[in-house]
């Protein structure tokens, strides 16, 4: 069929051919359409092609299914990657949400600079998603639904068959004779796309045939409504955040109306690739967050990011890890050391101000309470706790800054102190990094 060939053609057309168009490849009816349609464009155009998929492990038939993609790739000479994740929910999570998040953080951690992710939501996902919007009483963010291309980790996100019905996908899948996966998930009601669409849609259909190109084009003037509403929060954004990192400044941001501080706070989460909250935890951060006290430290959580405020700012980072601060690592630093959770600490040799060689065997460890750095010059120590203070280190990174010692005696703390006593004459000596 013409139209959906078109369709995959003139995404790939205005994007280029100087890069890697990685198919999101689930075996089901739609992927496999549009993992079809590209080799069929790459007969015409140099498409380099890479085709993955994700192995969820939560059904019995998953290891066939994977193997069933694996088969179809090889018999269209398509490079074909399988990921597997964990997609089992934490409590009061949704596990369509949980699923999806995964999937993509898989997804985004495949693309190269400027790469194109492609995924075959057609119109009538396009439907669904207004509707649940709708009834999420989302406004015209939500409603605007999925865009035909958006940017995405390192590259592009293309969903090419956004104007394409299941009925013509299908068609097209008879006539070439393609086998496809049925996933039985699918027919689950218990999950609300699955209930709008076996029961609420063919409801809708039978009244108004067009509901589906309706409901598109109701996202598509949303998202013109909603590109207007972003530019003007982008410059509340840009007036509210703070110079040297990413959070925003609380005493700037209590300056606007109540309706522009939620746009800046979606537009501010969005620019950091974070999903948004729900209505509810929106009034709860504008509430519990910006009028909060400087000494409070509030938390709020959702999916997989983290709101915390620290004295005049607003942060907004990936849930944190579980960090175990009773952890020592003895630590040759002529060697690379990795802290689980926590990444890597390393020292080179260089020349300049450092560590002297001769502490090349020490400890690494983490705070307790208590601890004391010695200041030679000064001739008195000062509490580590009260030193963090002072160098405006937010309470949870605290416990997860290493610290080096010599034997019982702190040395360094990574970034902010080096005992002088263990300061290099000129010459050789070790550099810290994390």
């Amino acid at each position: 069929m013409a139209s959906l060939f078109d369709s995959v053609k003139t995404v790939c057309l205005a994007q280029g051919f100087d890069k890697t168009y990685w198919i999101g490849y689930s075996g089901g009816l739609d992927s496999h359409v549009l993992l079809h349609l590209c080799v069929e464009l790459r007969k015409h155009y140099p498409l380099q092609l890479k085709a993955v998929h994700v192995h969820h492990g939560l059904s019995a038939h998953a290891h066939t299914w994977a193997m069933h993609c694996a088969k179809v790739c090889a018999d269209l000479q398509v490079d074909f990657i399988q990921k597997t994740i964990d997609a089992k929910a934490l409590a009061g999570d949704s596990p369509e949400n949980t699923a999806r998040q995964r999937r993509y953080k898989v997804f985004a951690g495949l693309l190269a600079a400027q790469d194109v992710l492609l995924t075959a939501h057609q119109q009538d996902d396009q439907a669904e998603t207004v509707l649940v919007q709708l009834l999420r009483g989302a406004g015209p963010k939500g409603l605007a639904a999925m865009p035909v291309l958006k940017s995405f980790a390192a590259g592009l996100h293309g969903r090419p068959l956004l104007s394409v019905s299941r009925r013509e996908l299908k068609q097209y899948a008879e006539e070439n004779q393609l086998i496809w996966i049925n996933d039985e998930s699918n027919e689950n009601e218990n999950f609300t796309r699955n209930f709008l669409r076996h029961t609420v849609l063919p409801i809708l259909k039978q009244r108004w045939p067009t509901v589906a190109t309706t409901l598109a084009r109701v996202a598509k003037n949303c998202a013109e409504t909603q590109e207007i509403v972003t530019t003007m929060a982008a410059q509340d954004l840009a007036m509210c955040r703070e110079e040297k990192n990413q959070a925003l400044a609380i005493k700037k941001l209590v300056l606007l109306d109540k309706v522009r501080q939620r746009q800046v706070l979606r537009v501010w989460l969005t620019e950091l690739g974070f999903s948004l909250p729900s209505a509810v935890k929106l009034q709860q951060i504008q509430r519990d967050f910006l009028q909060a006290s400087q000494d409070k430290s509030p938390y709020i959580s959702w999916d997989e990011v983290e709101i915390r405020r620290y004295r005049d700012a607003l942060y907004a980072m990936p849930r944190l890890p579980l960090h175990d601060a009773t952890q020592v690592f003895s630590w040759d630093m002529s060697q690379t050391l990795i802290i689980p959770q926590l990444g890597t600490l390393r020292a080179t040799l260089t020349e300049g101000a450092g560590l002297r060689l001769d502490a090349k065997q020490v400890t690494v460890r983490f705070r307790q309470g208590g601890e004391r750095c010695y200041f030679p010059a000064r001739g008195y120590h000062q509490s580590l706790k009260h030193l963090l203070q002072q160098w405006n280190i937010p309470p949870w990174q605290r416990d997860r800054l290493p610290l080096l010692y010599v034997g019982d005696t702190l040395i360094a703390v990574t970034g902010f102190f080096l005992d002088t006593n263990y300061l290099a004459t000129p010459g050789r000596q070790w550099q810290l990094f994390s």
